[in-house]
């Protein structure tokens, strides 16, 4: 459930983005697709698929850190 919320924000945030040509909620959905991966990982880990899990927790770093790094610099 909580997967698919963070999803559909992450869908929403680009999809306005997209139709309106305003980009000032890229970081915002950027953290929410970093969210849903490490959340997705997280499930991954309970379903004992160890390897698609640590590979969906490592892979969301890489949003997580550029969302914060959006939050800090711009």
């Amino acid at each position: 459930m909580i997967r698919y919320v963070l999803s559909i924000i992450s869908i929403l945030l680009a999809t306005y983005g997209l139709i309106t040509k305003n980009f000032e909620f890229n970081t915002i959905m950027i953290f929410f697709l970093g969210l849903s991966m490490f959340y997705m990982g997280l499930e991954e880990f309970q379903e004992e698929k160890k390897t698609n899990g640590w590979l969906l927790v490592i892979v969301s770093l890489f949003p997580l850190f550029v969302s914060a790094q959006g939050f800090l610099i711009g």
